[in-house]
Formats: structure tokens, C-alpha cells, sequence
């Protein structure tokens, strides 16, 4: 398959999983080229191979470690490829820290924060070179509604995230890019399995489905807003978060999953 010269071209990081397997599938739908970014090349692959055969599309891999220098450095690279423009930038790659600040290690702290603050800032800037010469453009951070709560680092991270989008959304949206902060909530993806969480702490009413986050993430980037929180009751949330006193925006406490006991 090859691209044509008119092909709108996509990059999602995390993308072969949750929200990032979503927005590859949406905006394959919708037509857009793929480049496709995660660690594992072979769940990768199999993840392009599947959105080329059903949507027509050609889904380029890409797999890069993007807590490492060298991952980031190949993914900054295609993004500023001349010869191959990307239009649509999706940093949704993350990780959950289950247990409190003080009981993380340093290290998981420091990739945390790689791969929440620094490594999107680094893509951002990275593709608006290319989108600001060329008067058109789409970011699309998946930060969280929790930037609106206080819960340790990950709030802090998402937090920075949201400012970044406001401001470079009023920035360069009179240049034609539009910069989009996408603070979903609870989300039926892997990211908390992944993190060894317990679901249940989080009432059912609270859980949304990735195709609703991606679908209302990406229409409000295409209207050029700043910030998206996907659903009325999350929009609640985050504006009751905003007023209420820092301790009670804490949000119900992580456990880790609970499994059987093994019989003797």
C-alpha cells in the first residue's frame, strides 16, 4: 500500500493498547495514515496489520521505548521528516504508580515523569515545526481529570499537561494548530490492570468507554478547544474539583488487586 501525496498522516504514541489503540482505530476510519509507536514490536505489527486490512490505510511501526533518550530521539526524528509530514500528533503513552510517592523508587518516579511531562513536550516541539511552516495541525495530549484533583505525582504531571495544551492551543491555534488537553476519567482501557489496581474502589456510574473519550477527545480537538473532558458528569467533576478544598479531591484510594489464595 502506499501513501498518496494528499494522505493525512497520524502518530500515536502508546497505540496498541486502551486510548491509544482506540484513537489509531478512529482516525484509520476516518482515513488518516498511521504511524504507530510502542515498545513491543510484534503486538505492533499485528496491530497495523489489522487497521490496514479493515480501514485501507497504511500503518507504519515504530517501536521505541519513549522513558529512553534513543526511543524519544527515533520518534522526534519521523516527526520532523520533512518528506513525510505528520498532521496529527496523539502523546497518549503513560503508566499508573499504584502505591504513594514516598513508597515508589526513585527511578519509577523519574520514568513517570519522562514519559507524563518531558517526553510530550519534546514531541510537541518536535511536530509544530513542521505543522506551524505548514499553517495546519493536531495535538491531542491525553492528560486526565485527575489534573484537577490532588493525587501525587500523576496529578502534578497530568496538571502540566492541561496548562501546556491551554497555552499552546491560544498559541498557534491563529497559525492553524490545534493543541487539546483530553481529560477523560476512569476508562475501561489496560492501564489499571496494568498498574495492578483494584477497579472497584471507582463506583460503576464513573467508568467510561475509550470509544466515547476518543470520539468526544477528537471532535473538540477539530473545534479548537484548548481542554476536552469527555462526558457531562466528568465536567462536573472537574468543575466541583476546582472549588472544593485540596483534601477532598484526593479521590478513592488505589489497591492493589486482590487474588485468591491458593488452596493447600
Amino acid at each position: 500500500m502506499t501513501t498518496t501525496a494528499n494522505a493525512i498522516t497520524a502518530l500515536v504514541t502508546g497505540a496498541t493498547a486502551g486510548l491509544g489503540a482506540e484513537f489509531a482505530r478512529q482516525l484509520a476510519q476516518d482515513g488518516h495514515h498511521l504511524v504507530l509507536v510502542a515498545r513491543d514490536a510484534g503486538r505492533l505489527q499485528a496491530a497495523a496489520d489489522v487497521l490496514e486490512r479493515d480501514y485501507s490505510i497504511t500503518a507504519e511501526v515504530l517501536p521505541a521505548d519513549l522513558t529512553d533518550d534513543a526511543g524519544v530521539a527515533a520518534v522526534v526524528g519521523r516527526l520532523t521528516d520533512p518528506a513525510r509530514p505528520v498532521e496529527v500528533l496523539v502523546n497518549n503513552a503513560g503508566i499508573g504508580l499504584l502505591h504513594s510517592f514516598e513508597n515508589n523508587s526513585l527511578e519509577d518516579e523519574r520514568r513517570h515523569l519522562r514519559l507524563h511531562v518531558q517526553t510530550p513536550m519534546e514531541l510537541c516541539h518536535a511536530a509544530l515545526q513542521g505543522m506551524l511552516e505548514r499553517h495546519s495541525g493536531r495535538i491531542i495530549n491525553v492528560a486526565s481529570v485527575a489534573a484537577f484533583a490532588n493525587r501525587g505525582s500523576y496529578s502534578a504531571a497530568k496538571a502540566w499537561q492541561v496548562t501546556f495544551s491551554r497555552w499552546a492551543n491560544l498559541a498557534y491555534g491563529p497559525s492553524g494548530v490545534h493543541v487539546t488537553a483530553l481529560c477523560p476519567g476512569f476508562t475501561h482501557t489496560e492501564f489499571h490492570d496494568r498498574m495492578g489496581m483494584d477497579k472497584s474502589v471507582a463506583p460503576r456510574w464513573m467508568w467510561l468507554r475509550a470509544d466515547w473519550v476518543v470520539r468526544d477527545g477528537l471532535a473538540d480537538n477539530a473545534r479548537g478547544k484548548g481542554v476536552s473532558i469527555p462526558t457531562k458528569r466528568y465536567k462536573l467533576v472537574a468543575a466541583i474539583a476546582r472549588v472544593l478544598p485540596a483534601r477532598f479531591t484526593s479521590g478513592p484510594p488505589r489497591r492493589p488487586k486482590q487474588y485468591p489464595s491458593a488452596v493447600p
